[in-house]
């Protein structure tokens, strides 16, 4: 039997592998800037301001934040990316990055473009996985109504969903079928071309209606395999209840649950609104708390594989290894199936390559699109560089460090 393999997120040879020295001083350029939070802050609040402006930006983001964290403008820039990226056995997710947008001319346009992006990342040997957020083809109010009124009503997310959607105005309801539309054609799509697609979890205020339509989704699409995944942020305290009532569900109804764990993009936003309208806030009370769900989550996903598909999306070196010595307790391969890795492009190579290198099923999350589009992502990537503790401290310990090894500069 051959020994199973010793993964360490230290070795910054395998992690940087991929990168030129030129390319590795520019990621030290960034995250050196990145480390003033004054700075960041001040750049996240001016730069749509000058974009709306249409000021000459675009070359300096271009080069800079958007070349460390997205992987193009284009479909056909991103397939450079996975050619790379795959010579190391690291897979990607394409996320074409729109979010937020109105109108009925713009959510039909946004379905046209993912479906594009469905059928090319079928065409690749490397891109298993499309991610999509329903805000890129829902209306946001009505999203939000129907969560509110949701909250209203007994029963579990399903029942108060069904009750909520029978009782929409004829105007809302026919907004409403218009979406569900919209995402089932997505969806088809994607079961056709047999492409995983990833469904971003959203604000806690307007959750309730995705994780209902995802479980249909599931229940419709995940018979003989994984296609829809959920996406589950366990710094809500109230989700690691919600994946083991949704693995329920799916033994009931005889489906694979996908569930994609993620701690989470909207702390800071959700305790403020908690605030604000004076209801209890949905986060943990610490950390402590969100690692220890988080963990937890791994545990039930990876004791219930048979059933469950499995994508640990996390930046936290122990929760990564964790997932794979439970895998390696268990005697389970390491490549199994059900288990997938995934890390944000531009962050956290120390894990995913050495996850890649040690025989892992690993991608890099990497969206795509026109600057003005992927502004909102951009500027978001780096308010949470500056506010998860450390991070950014951490990529640049890990970026120096190989920069020392090449002897290109010393620290």
């Amino acid at each position: 039997m051959n020994p199973q393999p010793v993964i360490s997120f230290e070795n910054t040879e395998n992690a940087f592998a991929y990168k030129s020295d030129g390319q590795l001083k520019k990621a030290n350029f960034i995250f050196s800037i990145m480390q003033f939070q004054w700075l960041v802050n001040w750049g996240v609040k001016i730069t749509p301001y000058l974009m709306k402006l249409n000021l000459p930006i675009n070359g300096l983001i271009r080069k800079t934040i958007f070349k460390q964290f997205c992987g193009g403008e284009t479909l056909e820039e991103t397939a450079i990316v996975a050619q790379q990226f795959g010579k190391y056995k690291v897979q990607l997710v394409l996320d074409y990055g729109i979010e937020g947008i109105e109108g009925e001319e713009n959510f039909e346009a946004a379905v046209d473009e993912i479906i594009r992006v469905i059928y090319y990342a079928s065409t690749q040997q490397h891109i298993p996985f499309v991610s999509i957020k329903i805000t890129g083809y829902a209306p946001f109010s009505l999203l939000q109504k129907i969560n509110e009124n949701m909250l209203k009503e007994s029963g579990d997310v399903m029942e108060q969903y069904f009750k909520v959607v029978e009782k929409l105005s004829q105007k809302e309801g026919g907004e409403w079928k218009k979406v569900v539309d919209r995402i089932n054609r997505i969806v088809a799509a994607a079961a056709e071309k047999h492409i995983g697609l990833l469904i971003d979890a959203e604000e806690s205020w307007i959750q309730n209606p995705v994780d209902a339509l995802c479980m249909q989704l599931m229940e419709k699409y995940n018979k003989n395999r994984c296609i829809v995944y959920n996406t589950i942020q366990h710094y809500r305290f109230d989700r690691l209840t919600f994946l083991k009532w949704s693995f329920g569900v799916s033994v009931e109804r005889e489906f694979v649950l996908g569930a994609k764990l993620v701690r989470g993009a909207y702390m800071e936003k959700e305790r403020k609104r908690a605030i604000e309208f004076n209801y209890p806030s949905p986060i943990q009370s610490d950390k402590i708390a969100c690692d220890k769900d988080y963990n937890l989550g791994i545990e039930f996903c990876i004791s219930n594989l048979e059933k469950i598909s499995l994508i640990v999306a996390s930046h936290n070196e122990f929760s990564n290894l964790y997932a794979a010595q439970l895998l390696q307790q268990k005697s389970i391969s390491l490549n199994h199936p059900h288990i997938h890795w995934s890390q944000l492009f531009g962050m956290s190579d120390n894990i995913t390559f050495n996850l890649a290198k040690a025989g892992c099923s690993v991608s890099k999350y990497l969206p795509f699109g026109p600057i003005k589009d992927v502004i909102p992502y951009l500027m978001r990537r780096a308010q949470e560089n500056t506010s998860i503790g450390g991070q950014t401290g951490k990529e640049l310990g890990f970026i120096r460090k190989e920069i020392q090894r090449r002897k290109l500069l010393k620290y």
